[in-house]
């Protein structure tokens, strides 16, 4: 991607400004990876800004569970940055590691990288920040230099949700033909005016710039991700649209399986992907990591969930736990690599994956079901 030296640096601190309220001297932490494009906003928003970064480095568990908690107290971190994933991952620690710390310096804490479960969303406000501290939830991209919708301290909060869009962009939700969407229908999320930090391209391939971006609409940027806004004009990214499945045709985002599987207690985080099926057209299968060991049992409870919330027709077919799924080094799940691994294909550029041996996991526990 293609960015300009004004735009990159100039979003970036005018959404940390404005989102998380970074000042002169504010200690902000975001546990992140260099390579994403969270690393070089924290950098440059927060020197645009005059605001300290807290470097963090290694396994957030290691040497010891409370490693998050134990860093942001010695250091005094004033808005700590940190994934959905990573939270449903400490909250399986135990509610007492963060009361072991002060985190009083503790003013926010911010997210982006993927969409909220409510479960884990609870956990952070209520164990962590005792019901006091605001999550700042975060969603946008490196094409935008930044953010879409970002929450603030200004305006009301609800779970998993953003209050608003970003300062200076003109986001809307349209439907299939470019029109927008009543609140409480999905659709796809666009921008219709430009915004500092726009991409200028993709480096050298300027005619896929175009097609990923401007081709659905026109002189309209569809990002690529569904979204909806409530009665109250909160909004909420359900997933990606490119992974939206059509079962029995219902069309159906992975995200919204995956949040009521996780919203069980024995489940800490799931994918859902979609195969070729002779009924159905497409079938769901579901890959779940489980807080200890699965029974048949909890399968049928899982399904069960799935189709009291939202029919039978849309409960997965089939149902495998598995220790760890395919993500990138910012931990978002590769659906496309998961589903890869289902049907026997090659999963193609894994370089961005940071536990290839998931992928081996994945083939094993098929072929050994079948």
């Amino acid at each position: 991607i293609a960015h300009t030296h004004c735009g990159f640096p100039i979003k970036a601190a005018q959404d940390m400004a404005f989102g998380t309220d970074v000042g002169i001297g504010t200690r902000i932490c975001w546990i992140t990876d260099i390579g994403w494009m969270m690393g070089p906003w924290l950098i440059y928003g927060a020197l645009i800004l005059g605001g300290t970064v807290t470097i963090y480095d290694g396994a957030p568990d290691f040497p010891a569970a409370d490693r998050i908690w134990s860093f942001a107290s010695r250091n005094k971190v004033e808005i700590l940055g940190i994934s959905p994933t990573l939270v449903r991952s400490l909250a399986t620690k135990g509610d007492d590691l963060p009361k072991r710390h002060d985190l009083s310096s503790l003013r926010a804490f911010a997210s982006t990288g993927e969409p909220w479960n409510p479960a884990p969303w609870l956990w952070l406000f209520e164990k962590v920040g005792n019901s006091r501290i605001p999550i700042i939830n975060y969603s946008g991209g490196t094409e935008i230099s930044g953010g879409i919708l970002m929450g603030n301290f200004l305006l009301p909060i609800k779970p998993c949700s953003f209050p608003a869009p970003c300062p200076g962009i003109d986001a809307v939700i349209l439907n299939e033909n470019g029109e927008p969407v009543e609140r409480g229908k999905v659709g796809e999320l666009c921008i219709r005016k430009p915004w500092i930090g726009m991409a200028r391209g993709f480096w050298q391939e300027p005619e896929r710039y175009i097609q990923t971006y401007w081709s659905r609409f026109e002189k309209i940027w569809v990002h690529g991700d569904w979204a909806m806004q409530d009665t109250d004009g909160h909004w909420y990214i359900l997933g990606r649209s490119d992974d939206t499945l059509k079962v029995a045709g219902k069309r159906v985002g992975p995200a919204e399986v995956e949040s009521l599987l996780v919203s069980h207690p024995a489940v800490m985080e799931s994918a859902v992907i979609g195969v070729p099926d002779e009924i159905k057209g497409t079938k769901m299968i579901a890959f779940c990591v489980l807080k200890e060991k699965g029974t048949e049992n909890l399968r049928d409870e899982l399904r069960e969930i799935v189709a009291k919330e939202m029919g039978k027709p849309l409960a997965p077919s089939e149902i495998y736990f598995v220790s760890i799924l395919p993500k990138t080094r910012n931990a978002k799940i590769m659906r496309r690599v998961v589903r890869a691994a289902y049907m026997g294909e090659d999963p193609g550029d894994l370089s961005a994956l940071e536990n290839p041996q998931a992928v081996e996991e994945i083939r094993k526990i098929v072929k050994n079901d079948n």
